[in-house]
Formats: structure tokens, C-alpha cells, sequence
């Protein structure tokens, strides 16, 4: 509906065309004359009024639908909005989940097999042992000893206090007295100058080597002996020559003659295979 202002502002337009046809016909003006011009000037008002509430309903059916597409955009780009956060955060969290349960392990891997084919090419494969205390084995005799003497003496004073027959079995001396650490001795070098000698040279997987004189005839266990005096326990490391690389055999009796060592010689401390 047209507002009552709309009407008034026209019919105010309407009225100076009004006074134009009555001053112009006011001579011969009669009653019909004025009948027709007052339905000609209302027929106008009707089609001018009837102009204007078309094109106004129009435009407010355009601006309210304008602004319903407006809305709709709104919400559209607000839902398109949390759909694309959603999707976001899923997508992170199984990012770091692929990198926790696959990157990161897979690095750490291929991390350790280069360090463990480093160590292997440097000839420190040592390194990547937890290590192994020399003597332990010694310890734990002499620990188990110590107590074995210990509840022997116990059981004693209580058999005397109770007055009762002393036990037939008799302790072994090993396990009253502890056996003592053995001390590898090494035999003297000989001068550079003496006959039948050969140097040796041990190159340790620290990277250090060492070298000393012995005589051809010398037994070979001192090569073991040279190599658990310096901290390599034979459980642990053994012996191989430089080239070609094979290991050491030795035997009991056996000189360094006899194991094909005649000439001066480098040989490699090596960690045995633990798997083995």
C-alpha cells in the first residue's frame, strides 16, 4: 500500500495542472466540462498512484530479497568456514600422528644404521655395545665366596651353641678363600737389534695402536695376554690380521712362528658377534 504522503505530495503536483484547464476554459466552462476534467485529473491521479506502488513493491521485493541473498551468503561462508577449520584440524592431527607413529620412527632408524655402518667402517663397533665390565665374573666368585664363608661361619656357632654334632661336609678351600685375581705377566722385550724378532702392532678399536717386540718363538697366547693387559677381555674382542682379514687361530703350544707370524705384523681388536 502507497502511504498517505505519497498521495498528498500528488495530488499537490496535481493541483497547478488543475488551475491551468480551469483558467483556460473558464469563459465556455460549464458543468460537464468540470465533471469530465475532475475524472480526467482523478483517472491520472489513479494511474500515477497505481505506477508508484508497482514500482515501489518492486523495489522493496528487490532489496528484501537482496538482503535474504546477503544472509544466506553469511551463513554460507560462516558454515563453509567451520567445515574448512574441521577439515583442518583433522588433517592435522593425522599428520602428527604419521610422523609419531611412521616419520619419526623410520628416521631414527635409518639414524642408527648409518651411526652402526660409520662405527663399522671406522673399526669402532665397540661403541655401540652397552660395554661390558672386565672382572665381573671375578667379582661375582669372589661375592658368592664371602657369603659361602659367612653362613659356613653362622651355622658353626650355632652347631656349638646347640650342642650339636659338627656337619660331615667339609667346605672346599676355594670357597672359604676366595681366589685371587691372576696377573698376566708379559715376557721382556727383546732389543731391536736381537735375532728372530718380530714387531707387532695392535691397533685397538679406539683408533689407538701399539706396538712391542717379541721373539718368533714365544707362545701365541701372549698376543691374548698383550690384548686383555691393555682392557680388551678376550669374552669380548678377539684378534685378526689386517690383510687379508681373517681371525687369529691360536692354540695351546703354539708359537707365533707356528701361526704364520714371522715378519712384523698389524692385527686388528675386534668385538666378537654377540649374536653368536
Amino acid at each position: 500500500m502507497v502511504s498517505p504522503g505519497v498521495v498528498g505530495i500528488f495530488l499537490l503536483s496535481a493541483l497547478p495542472l488543475l488551475c491551468l484547464e480551469l483558467r483556460r476554459g473558464i469563459p465556455d466552462l460549464g458543468i460537464k466540462d468540470l465533471i469530465l476534467l475532475c475524472g480526467r485529473i482523478f483517472l491520472l491521479l489513479a494511474l500515477l498512484t497505481l505506477i508508484i506502488s508497482v514500482t515501489t513493491s518492486w523495489f522493496n521485493s528487490f532489496k528484501s530479497s537482496q538482503v535474504y541473498l546477503k544472509e544466506e551468503e553469511e551463513k554460507n561462508e560462516k558454515k563453509q568456514k567451520l567445515v574448512r577449520k574441521k577439515q583442518q584440524e583433522a588433517q592435522g592431527e593425522k599428520v602428527s600422528r604419521y610422523i609419531e607413529n611412521v616419520l619419526k620412527p623410520h628416521q631414527e632408524m635409518k639414524l642408527r644404521k648409518l651411526k652402526e655402518r660409520f662405527y663399522q667402517m671406522t673399526g669402532e663397533t665397540w661403541k655401540l655395545s652397552n660395554g661390558h665390565k672386565l672382572g665381573g665374573d671375578e667379582e661375582l666368585v669372589l661375592e658368592n665366596g664371602s657369603q659361602t664363608s659367612f653362613e659356613t661361619s653362622d651355622s658353626r656357632e650355632a652347631a656349638k651353641r646347640r650342642n650339636l654334632p659338627k656337619p660331615l661336609t667339609k667346605i672346599s678351600p676355594s670357597a672359604e678363600q676366595p681366589t685371587q685375581k691372576k696377573v698376566l705377566d708379559l715376557p721382556e722385550e727383546p732389543p731391536e737389534t736381537a735375532e728372530e724378532v718380530v714387531a707387532i702392532a695392535l691397533r685397538c678399536p679406539s683408533g689407538k695402536v701399539l706396538r712391542r717386540r717379541f721373539f718368533k718363538s714365544c707362545s701365541s697366547q701372549v698376543l691374548f695376554h698383550w690384548m686383555m693387559k691393555i682392557g680388551y677381555h678376550t669374552s669380548i674382542y678377539s684378534l685378526s690380521t689386517s690383510f687379508p682379514r681373517r681371525p687369529l687361530e691360536v692354540q695351546e703350544g703354539w708359537s707365533l712362528q707356528d701361526i704364520g707370524i714371522t715378519v712384523d705384523t698389524v692385527l686388528n681388536v675386534e668385538e666378537k658377534d654377540q649374536s653368536n
